[in-house]
């Protein structure tokens, strides 16, 4: 169906791809993997036309493929569905699936043969709840996802690009979207599943190719070849482990929770977080744990309860963020694109702007120090860029993951918040940020810890608790919890919230 032979591509002084080969299959499923900044993305947008190779050639059904943008590329039946979702949310199901390729005759649009065409879309992907006339902004990101797909659909795709598709979704939306792939598979669509999860590529996948600084590292069937070779070929490297463990020991308590009360969620949430201890918090989407962690950093309003840092019992009462993170609070946000990182911003301000002190002097900053510091940071959190004065917004969802968590470690917060901060982030990456978490509880910081990822919260926390409807569960030892406990606390098939008056 489609081969990229010899497919190299420059920006600048950066070689994004050197001589990348990928062959498609009809009716396949492809898994395309690589850590951040192998040039997976540089590779689907020069296949969907968003970007022109500097060399080699590609194939379409033996043909050659040369598209002019990604619209010529969707007219000849290639389609990508992007990570961040391309929809206009105030516009209906409707205008969103036609837009630009509306139905028309003599200049004149017409209606019902889109809307016949619409459902007719939906339908073939087992969707024909969605109404065309359903606002996007009111959809599931799931839904929303199948929206992009029957886009695609509406001009005959053949080669369809999944860039992490399950990034957002619950554990029931990711096995309809399963589902969905599957039945494209059998229609003959061939589809490039692009994901970090080794797991769904054993799931979903037929056959897979490793990309790792721009070149090909290796491929094959996935049925044949075991997770751990995998992760060798994405990290030019034996992973010593996948969850790394550091010695550490769990002092006198540091946070306390207290009945804490948000707008909606939580809904009486009271916990302590002690000294040197990595306290996992699961649930699904919509559970209220995001809203916990913000309601904790005083960027969400509290209705009622109380947030105790019992390091700072001495100080005036206050609940802004400047004021927790005076308290030595650091919060990760989960949106890095638009609130965990300024993406204009240079590297180096991103880092900094948290813990400004000692760089500055009556009121003046010293930049060239500044630079130093920011040097050794990157070098030692290995984040590929060319240098502090970068825009954060230029680097790879990973390594943009690496400079908003830095900014936690540069800020030497007490207690950590974090909110999925291995989200998007490459195998070789998250053995790294888990190394990082396991030493800062060694040095005695305190760290929530907030994950949609079952098996990392079970390999590097100390204890978890499970939220459900904005309400949490008694906090227990780690190895007292398995997968299929978590998920039936999450899931509300147990009752074991506590009550709240």
């Amino acid at each position: 169906m489609l081969e990229m032979i010899d497919v190299s591509k420059r920006f600048g002084s950066t070689h994004a791809l050197r001589g990348v080969d990928l062959i498609l299959r009809p009716g396949e499923v492809h898994a395309l993997v690589g850590e951040n900044g192998a040039g997976k993305s540089t590779l689907m947008k020069i296949l969907s036309g968003a970007e022109r190779p500097d060399g080699g050639s590609m194939l379409l059904s033996s043909k050659p493929y040369k598209p002019s943008g990604p619209l010529d590329a969707r007219r000849l039946g290639v389609a990508m569905i992007y990570q961040e979702l391309t929809l206009a949310p105030h516009l209906s199901v409707e205008a969103n699936i036609l837009l630009g390729q509306e139905p028309a005759s003599w200049g004149f649009r017409k209606p019902g043969e889109g809307r016949r065409r619409v459902r007719e879309a939906l339908a073939l992907l087992g969707h024909s709840e969605i109404q065309p006339d359903s606002p996007i902004s009111r959809l599931s990101p799931a839904l929303q996802q199948v929206v992009e797909i029957a886009r695609a659909m509406l001009l005959d795709v053949r080669v369809l690009v999944l860039d992490e598709p399950t990034s957002s979704l619950t554990h029931a939306d990711v096995q309809r979207l399963f589902a969905l792939v599957r039945r494209l598979r059998d229609r003959g669509v061939s589809i490039v599943y692009i994901s970090h999860f080794l797991e769904e590529v054993k799931q979903v996948a037929d056959r897979f190719t490793v990309l790792r600084d721009g070149r090909s590292a290796g491929g094959g069937p996935v049925a044949e070849s075991k997770a751990e070779h995998i992760i060798e070929m994405m990290v030019g490297r034996r992973l010593a482990e996948q969850f790394p463990r550091v010695v550490h020991s769990i002092g006198p308590p540091v946070l306390q929770l207290d009945g804490l009360k948000g707008e909606k969620e939580p809904r009486g949430v009271s916990l302590t977080l002690r000294k040197g201890e990595i306290l996992g918090i699961a649930g699904i989407v919509g559970a209220g744990r995001t809203e916990l962690l913000r309601a904790v950093f005083g960027l969400d309003p509290v209705r009622s309860g109380r947030v105790m840092v019992l390091t700072h019992e001495g100080q005036k009462p206050g609940s802004s963020p400047r004021y927790r993170i005076e308290q030595g609070l650091g919060f990760l946000s989960e949106d890095r694109k638009r609130e965990g990182l300024a993406l204009i911003q240079s590297i180096a301000d991103n880092l900094t702007y948290s813990r400004l002190r000692p760089y500055s002097r009556y009121g003046w900053l010293n930049l060239f120090r500044r630079s130093v510091a920011v040097r050794e940071w990157l070098q030692r959190l290995r984040v590929r860029c060319r240098g502090p004065g970068q825009p954060v917004g230029q680097l790879s969802g990973g390594n943009q993951q690496k400079v908003a968590f830095g900014r936690l470690l540069h800020q030497e917060a007490d207690v950590l918040l974090l909110d999925e901060p291995t989200k998007g982030v490459d195998v070789g990456s998250k053995a790294e940020i888990y190394q990082m978490i396991g030493e800062l509880a060694a040095r005695g910081k305190a760290i929530l810890f907030v994950s949609s990822y079952l098996p990392e919260l079970l390999g590097v926390c100390d204890t978890l608790a499970v939220m459900a409807r904005g309400r949490i569960s008694r906090v227990r030892p780690v190895g007292e919890w398995t997968a299929e406990q978590i998920m039936a606390h999450a899931t509300g098939d147990v009752c074991e919230m506590p009550s709240t008056k």
